[in-house]
């Protein structure tokens, strides 16, 4: 039997609701297909902080770097705001992503036929809309140095430096092209190459790397002209391209497509072996141990890890099936609850998609 080690964070608030639902999923997945999963816990976040007061321990990267594939939940609570900057539960996000080389951040916006009333915009507007944003993770305005606060000329001065190496360009140009050439073939690049010298470079080198794939379409277009189309004719963009602050915006918006944040997963991926998995919500402390957290943008990447790090695509399908099933037969989480569906709980949703792929 083939066995997958997974390295599981399930972080603060409802993180550990949402992933105890995706480990189920797995768990029926492969005992369908003759797979074994097995699980690692580790801290991270928050509860890190409590027990080692780092949010990003040594052990969990180590647990982390010897996984074949890190699931992580949420982390993050109002009670950490006023801890300092470099140990609140945010900074674990941005050290295991450098730890682990993860380079690429997938970001489906998918709006499913059934919850198509849930979004702010017209249902004709979003009905079909399926995007993938493929953001650069490691590199850009948030890593770039020199950076900081200083006094300059007698007043309080702030900076930080918006930079990209030709292969940091380069490596996620050819992520955004593959995941294109198994959709639909075209890739948008989005930047402010217009006023930024980093944008003209990152569209410079993305125009080369097109060329190794002749068969996919490449078009520009400028992040604030981007951030209008979203919303204006969604169905347009297939693989969306970008840089890490634009990607990290972007995604946010075209997020609220599909009119919850609790259907959208996510998946970061390096060159390597290391990938890691997570959803795009919040930790959500207000609602811990509630039973109302929508498990399925976690469940779902969880199908994204089947894919991208196991080639299991068939797995991946069922999971993403499965989904979609309970959905068509009217269940509802209390974030997409609709008049005359069954609005059902955190753990009732992952035992419905689990029945649905084993068929009982």
């Amino acid at each position: 039997m083939q066995t997958y080690k997974i390295a599981l964070l399930p972080g603060d608030g409802a993180g550990k609701e949402v992933t105890d639902e995706a480990v189920k999923v797995l768990k029926a997945v492969g005992q369908k297909y003759g797979i074994e999963f097995e699980f690692e816990k580790a801290l991270i976040g928050g509860c890190a902080y409590e027990e080692y007061k780092t949010p990003l321990p040594d052990v969990t990267l180590n647990i982390a770097k010897s996984a074949d594939a890190v699931l992580l939940g949420a982390v993050g609570d109002w009670k950490y705001d006023k801890l300092p900057p470099e140990v609140r539960p945010e900074r674990a996000l941005l050290g295991i992503r450098k730890e682990l080389n993860l380079f690429a951040n997938l970001r489906p916006a998918t709006v499913y036929p059934e919850l198509t009333s849930l979004s702010p915009l017209k249902e004709e507007v979003v009905s079909g809309t399926d995007i993938m944003i493929i953001r650069e993770l490691t590199g850009d305005v948030y890593f770039g140095t020199p950076k900081g606060i200083e006094i300059r000329n007698g007043e309080k001065y702030g900076f930080n430096n918006m930079c990209y190496y030709e292969s940091e360009i380069r490596r996620i140009a050819h992520v955004a092209f593959k995941v294109a050439s198994q959709r639909n073939k075209k890739v948008c690049c989005v930047d402010k190459a217009n006023v930024l010298d980093v944008s003209r470079l990152f569209r410079e080198i993305v125009e080369e790397v097109s060329k190794d794939y002749p068969e996919t379409e490449l078009s520009n277009m400028y992040v604030d002209n981007a951030a209008m189309q979203i919303i204006r004719n969604p169905k347009q963009f297939d693989v969306i391209l970008t840089g890490n602050i634009f990607g990290d915006i972007l995604s946010d918006e075209a997020s609220m497509l599909s009119g919850s944040l609790g259907l959208l997963p996510s998946a970061s991926l390096s060159d390597g072996k290391y990938a890691m998995y997570e959803p795009i919500h919040g930790s959500a402390p207000d609602l811990k141990g509630m039973n109302v957290v929508n498990p399925i943008a976690t469940i779902l990447s969880a199908a994204m890890m089947l894919k991208y790090s196991f080639n299991l695509n068939e797995m991946h399908d069922d999971i993403v099936n499965a989904v979609r099933k309970v959905l068509k037969d009217g269940y509802r989480t209390k974030d997409i609850e609709q008049k005359g569906m069954e609005t059902v709980g955190t753990d009732k949703m992952g035992n419905l998609i689990c029945g649905n792929i084993l068929g009982i």
